[in-house]
C-alpha cells in the first residue's frame, strides 16, 4: 500500500474510532459445545479476526443508494468449523443486523463492538462447512487507524472508495477479519445506474431494471478481507488484454483520467516486467481503479486483489509497486500484522529495481544513500521484523528498512540465488500464508553463507546497524 508523503498502509488493534454498540436477538434456543474465540491472536491487533472457523466463500449482495449513503446487504459466508462450536463471532462494525441464519435456520445474534456472535441453533461440529446469512443494513462509517489514516467505506462526492487495510473491510461486510483467513468472493452490487460498481475478479454480467445497474463480479483465488474493494463512482472504464491474454479492467474518474494516462499506459509493460522477476502472475486478470477522494485521505494506493486502488493520480513507481502486492501481500499473505514487512519490502524493492530498469539509480544507490542517514531518522526507529506498536505498520522503516534488508540479502547470496528466491518464494506459497520465519528458514535453504548475522542486525537490530555484508 502507498501513503502521502511516501509510504503506504496502516492496521489496527484499538480502534481510533469509537465501536457502536448495540445488541439484538432472535430465538432463545440453547445448544451445546465451545464458543469460538473474539480473536485470532494477533500481536499487534488481538481484537481482530476470529477463531473456530475458516472461511472458504463470501457471497455478498449489496444495494447502495448514492444520495442517501444508505446499504442495504446480505452476506452469504461459507465456512468449515475447526472445532466444536455452540457460536463463533463476525467482525462487523456498525450497521444494523436485521437477521442471522445459519443453514437455513434463524440463529441467536448478539451485538458488542465490531463483534457479532452468532449462536446457531444447533451446534456445529468440528469439520463440518456450514453457511451463515447475515441481512444488515444503514450508512457506513470509515475507520480512522491508530497511525491517524482513514480506511473503510469512505464516502466521495460520487459513491464511495472502498480500502480495507488493516480494519476497514468490517465497516460493510461481516467476516473474519484477519489476513490469515483467505477466501473466494462472488459480489452483487446494485447502483444507481449511472454509477459503476467495481470489485475483485472478474465482471461476470450487467444487468439495468428501473433506473439501477447490477454488476456481478466473481473473485476465483483466495482472498484476504483487507484486499477486498466494492469502488463505486463515475468512471471512465476501459477493458483489453495484455499480449499474453490476461484481462486487465481499468477505471478512472474523469477529474484524474487525463493525469493518470502516463502511468496507467505502462500496466501492460509493468505487469510482464514483474512476471519475468516473480514468476507467472498469481491471478487470472488484473487492472486499477483511480478515485478522486476527498483532500483529507492521506495516503496514496492499496494492493486490493486484481485491481489496486489508488486515491488520486498514481505515478509509474505507485503502479510497480502496487502490482508487486500481487505477488507479495495478495498471494503470500503475512500470517499475522507483524510480518507486513514481507508485504512492503520486496514492493518497495520492486520500485527500486524499476528505476534501475528505467535508467535511474540501482537499488545498491539506493541503499547507499539511506545507509547514510543520521541515526535520529525514522528510518532508524525501530526494526521492520518487529514493528511493537499497530501505528508502525505503515511506518518507513517497514518499507525502506525492509527494501535494505533485501538488499543485504542480495549481496550476500549473489543475484543468481537472490533473483530465483524472488520466483520460488512466491511460487511456494502461493494463494496461502507465510511469516518472517518461514522466510528467513527458505532463505537459509538456499545458500551456504550463514544468514543469522544479516537477519539480526537488518532485520531486528535496533538502530542503525554498524554491520556490513
Amino acid at each position: 500500500m502507498n501513503r502521502r508523503p511516501l509510504r503506504y498502509c496502516g492496521a489496527t488493534a484499538v480502534l481510533s474510532v469509537a465501536l457502536l454498540l448495540s445488541s439484538c436477538t432472535s430465538g432463545t434456543v440453547a445448544v451445546k459445545g465451545t464458543a469460538g474465540a473474539g480473536g485470532v491472536g494477533d500481536p499487534l491487533f488481538p481484537a481482530l479476526g476470529n477463531g473456530g472457523y475458516q472461511v472458504s466463500h463470501y457471497g455478498l449482495d449489496l444495494d447502495y443508494d448514492v444520495p442517501k449513503q444508505h446499504l442495504d446487504a446480505t452476506a452469504k459466508i461459507t465456512a468449515h468449523a475447526s472445532k466444536d462450536l455452540s457460536s463463533f463471532k463476525l467482525d462487523l462494525q456498525g450497521l444494523k443486523v436485521s437477521g442471522v441464519r445459519v443453514d437455513g435456520e434463524d440463529a441467536d445474534f448478539s451485538r458488542k463492538g465490531h463483534k457479532l456472535t452468532v449462536r446457531p441453533a444447533q451446534a456445529l461440529k468440528k469439520g463440518a462447512e456450514f453457511r451463515t446469512t447475515v441481512e444488515y443494513s444503514g450508512v457506513p462509517r470509515e475507520l480512522e487507524d491508530p497511525d491517524g489514516d482513514t480506511d473503510g467505506w469512505v464516502k466521495t462526492s460520487d459513491g464511495a472508495f472502498v480500502s480495507g487495510q488493516p480494519a476497514g473491510a468490517m465497516t460493510w461486510f461481516p467476516g473474519n477479519n484477519h489476513p490469515s483467513d483467505k477466501a473466494a468472493y462472488d459480489f452483487r452490487i446494485t447502483v444507481p445506474e449511472r454509477y459503476t460498481a467495481i470489485a475483485n475478479g472478474e465482471l461476470r454480467s450487467k444487468k439495468t431494471a428501473k433506473g439501477r445497474a447490477t454488476y456481478s463480479w466473481h473473485s476465483a483465488e483466495p482472498m484476504a478481507t483487507y484486499l477486498a474493494t466494492a469502488t463505486i463512482g463515475t468512471f471512465d472504464v476501459h477493458q483489453s488484454r495484455t499480449s499474453d491474454g490476461l484481462p486487465l479492467y481499468v477505471a478512472v474518474d474523469p477529474k484524474e483520467a487525463k493525469a493518470s494516462e502516463k502511468a496507467l499506459e505502462q500496466l501492460p509493460a509493468i505487469l510482464e516486467w514483474t512476471g519475468k522477476l516473480f514468476g507467472d502472475y498469481p491471478f487470472s486478470s488484473a487492472g486499477a481503479i483511480v478515485d478522486h477522494t476527498p483532500p483529507r485521505i492521506d495516503w496514496i494506493a492499496l494492493e486490493s486483489q486484481t485491481k489496486p486502488v489508488y486515491a488520486g493520480t498514481p505515478d509509474a513507481e505507485t503502479v510497480v509497486h502496487e502490482t508487486a502486492h500481487q505477488w507479495f501481500g495478495d498471494s503470500v499473505t503475512p500470517k499475522t500484522w507483524e510480518d507486513t514487512w514481507l508485504n512492503e519490502s520486496f514492493a518497495t524493492y520492486a520500485e527500486w529495481l524499476w528505476e534501475e530498469h528505467e535508467g535511474g539509480r540501482t537499488p545498491q544507490e539506493r541503499f547507499d544513500e539511506l545507509a547514510e542517514t543520521d541515526e535520529d531518522d525514522d528510518l532508524w526507529e525501530f526494526p521492520p521484523g518487529d514493528p511493537q506498536y499497530a501505528e508502525n505498520v505503515t511506518a518507513t522503516p517497514i518499507y525502506d528498512r525492509g527494501a535494505m534488508v533485501l538488499q543485504q540479502l542480495r549481496n550476500a547470496v549473489g543475484d543468481k540465488t537472490f533473483f530465483g528466491i524472488l520466483k520460488s518464494w512466491p511460487a511456494k506459497y502461493r494463494h496461502s500464508n507465510a511469516d518472517t520465519d518461514d522466510f528467513i528458514d527458505f532463505c537459509q535453504e538456499r545458500t551456504d553463507e550463514d544468514l543469522t548475522d544479516l537477519f539480526d542486525d537488518w532485520l531486528y537490530g535496533e538502530g542503525q546497524p554498524d554491520w556490513e555484508y
